[in-house]
C-alpha cells in the first residue's frame, strides 16, 4: 500500500522498514532502508543522542485528515503548544488521572482519539500509555480483560463499538478475569446507547466510576464529560463541559436556545487550546465549514440534547456525515468510491442504526446492465470501496434501484432515504417537493413495494 502512495508522491525520500512477519518485501534502492541497520549505524556513532527541536507555540504539530459531506477530506491542522497543553489538560482532569497508574486506550492510533489519548496526552502527564495491536475478539473476545488483568490496567478507554460487539458474546469471555485493577472507564468515538453503557458500567467496572465522551478531529480533544469521581455520570450522557468549554444550542436560524429539556444544534461560543488552527492548503474551508454556519460560533455539526440538569447528550450528526464505529465517513466520500465502479451509473448512501456500528452505510445504487449475480455484484462494489477509502467504508447494505429521489431542482431527498434505510415506510413525510411525487404503492404479492420519483424500492 505505501508502495503504490509513493508512485503519486515522490517528494518521499527514505522509508524505514521494521522486519516484523518475515514477509517478503520489495526494496526500492535509494529510498529504502531497514531499520534494524539504522539503529546499528546509530549504535555505532558512538553519541546516539538527538535533541529536541525547538518549536514555535503556532507551529503546525501534525494534519489529520477527516470526512467532510463534500466529499473530499479535509486535513486538520493542530498547533504545537495548544494542542499538546489541550490534551494534557483534559486527560488529566477527565480521567483523574493518579501518577503510576496504567491507561490502556484501545483506538487506532491514526485516529484523533488515538494521537490525543494514546500518545500525546497520557506521555504530557507522565503516564505510562498501553496500546495493542488486532481486534477485541481475537484469538477470543476476552482479549480486552486480559490485557486488562495482565498489566493491571486502571484506566480502560473504548468505543460503543467494541463494547457492543463484546456484549453479543455475552458474560462468558469475563469469568475468571478479575479486573480490580479498573478504577476509571471512558467511552469514545460516538453516542452510546444505555444498554452498552449499563452492560459496561455492571459487568466490566462493576460499579466503577465511568465517562461518556465525546470530542472531533478538530476539537483535539475531550470537550464535554463528567470527571471521574469528581462530577456525577449519567447513563448515555456526555453530562458537562469541562472548564472553560463554552457550549452552546441553537436553532437553525442560529438564536439560542436556552433553558433545559432543549434541543439544537452543538456550537462552542469561545476558542478553547486545542481547536483546529486551519484546513491544510484551504483556510478558506476551514472558515466556511466551521465558522460560517453561524456567526461567531464553532458549529460541531452534532445535535444535542440538554437535560433537566444541564447534561449534554450528543444525539448524532446533523450533516451528512456518517459515524461508524466512531470514524467520520463523508456520504460523498462513500458514493465517490461506488461510482468508481464499472457498471455503476449513479448511487446515494445514508446512515441506518447498526447494533454494533452505531450507525451503518445503506448504498442505494444506480446499476447499468443486467447484474448477473447480485450478491456478487454487490461483493464486487464493496471492493471497490474497500481499495478506495478503506474496509471501515464498506457498505453494509447495497439495494439496487432503478432511479433516486430528487427535487425538481435535482437535490438527493436523503430524509426519504434514511426513512426507507430505517424501515420507517409509513411516515416518509412531506413529499411534495418530489419530481414525481407519486411515490408509493403496496403489494400483498410482493411484500412490501413503493415507488419514489419514478423508481421503485422492494423489501420482503
Amino acid at each position: 500500500m505505501i508502495d503504490d502512495a509513493l508512485v503519486q508522491y515522490r517528494f518521499v525520500k527514505r522509508v524505514i522498514v521494521l522486519t516484523r512477519t518475515r514477509t517478503p518485501v520489495s526494496m526500492i534502492k535509494g529510498r529504502d532502508v531497514w531499520w534494524e541497520d539504522e539503529i546499528r549505524k546509530v549504535e555505532t556513532m558512538g553519541n546516539p543522542d538527538c535533541p529536541a527541536e525547538e518549536m514555535d507555540a503556532e507551529d503546525p504539530l501534525f494534519i489529520l485528515y477527516t470526512s467532510g459531506s463534500t466529499g473530499k477530506p479535509k486535513g486538520v491542522v493542530h498547533s504545537s503548544a495548544g494542542y499538546m497543553v489541550y490534551t494534557t489538560y483534559s486527560f488529566a482532569n477527565v480521567f483523574q488521572y493518579r501518577p503510576g497508574e496504567i491507561f490502556f486506550c484501545t483506538a487506532d492510533i491514526g485516529w484523533i482519539t488515538g494521537h490525543s489519548y494514546i500518545v500525546y496526552g497520557p506521555l504530557g502527564a507522565g503516564a505510562p500509555s498501553l496500546m495493542f495491536e488486532g481486534v477485541p475478539t481475537w484469538p477470543d473476545a476476552g482479549r480486552f480483560w486480559d490485557i486488562v488483568d495482565k498489566y493491571h490496567v486502571n484506566i480502560l478507554y473504548t468505543a460503543p463499538t467494541a463494547i457492543r460487539s463484546l456484549m453479543g458474546y455475552g458474560l462468558g469471555p469475563l469469568q475468571g478475569k478479575h479486573l480490580n485493577s479498573l478504577r476509571v472507564l471512558g467511552t469514545v468515538g460516538e453516542p452510546i446507547n444505555e444498554e452498552a453503557w449499563n452492560w459496561y458500567h455492571e459487568n466490566v467496572g462493576r460499579e466503577n466510576v465511568r465517562s461518556s465522551i465525546p470530542g472531533q478531529t478538530e476539537t483535539g480533544g475531550v470537550m464535554i464529560s463528567n470527571m471521574a469521581g469528581v462530577t456525577p455520570a449519567k447513563p448515555a450522557h456526555a453530562t458537562l463541559p469541562l472548564p472553560g468549554v463554552q457550549p452552546m444550542l441553537v436553532d437553525e436560524k442560529g438564536e439560542e436556545i436556552t433553558g433545559n429539556n432543549v434541543n439544537g444544534n452543538l456550537c462552542i461560543r469561545f476558542p478553547w487550546p486545542g481547536m483546529i488552527r486551519t484546513t491544510y492548503g484551504d483556510h478558506e474551508r476551514c472558515r466556511t465549514n466551521y465558522f460560517a454556519t453561524y456567526e461567531n460560533l464553532y458549529f460541531t455539526g452534532d445535535g444535542c440534547y440538554r437535560d433537566a440538569e444541564g447534561n449534554y447528550r450528543i444525539t448524532g450528526r446533523v450533516d451528512d456525515v456518517l459515524n461508524v464505529s466512531g470514524h467520520r465517513i463523508g456520504t460523498a466520500e462513500v458514493e465517490n468510491a461506488i461510482n468508481m465502479h464499472a457498471g455503476v451509473v449513479e448511487s446515494a448512501v445514508v446512515g441506518y442504526p447498526h447494533d454494533i456500528k452505531g450507525q451503518g452505510i445503506y448504498a442505494y445504487v444506480i446499476y447499468s446492465g443486467t447484474h448477473g449475480d447480485e450478491n456478487l455484484t454487490r461483493q464486487d462494489i464493496a471492493l471497490t470501496v474497500s481499495r478506495i477509502i478503506g474496509p471501515i467504508a464498506k457498505p453494509d447494505k447495497i439495494q439496487f434501484v432503478s432511479g433516486l429521489p430528487k427535487t425538481r431542482s435535482g437535490k438527493i431527498m436523503r430524509r426519504i432515504l434514511r426513512k426507507i434505510a430505517e424501515g420507517e415506510v409509513e411516515s416518509l413525510g412531506d413529499t411534495t417537493t418530489l419530481l414525481d411525487p407519486g411515490w408509493w404503492r403496496r403489494s400483498k404479492e410482493t411484500g412490501c413495494r413503493f415507488r419514489v420519483s419514478g423508481f421503485e424500492f422492494r423489501f420482503f
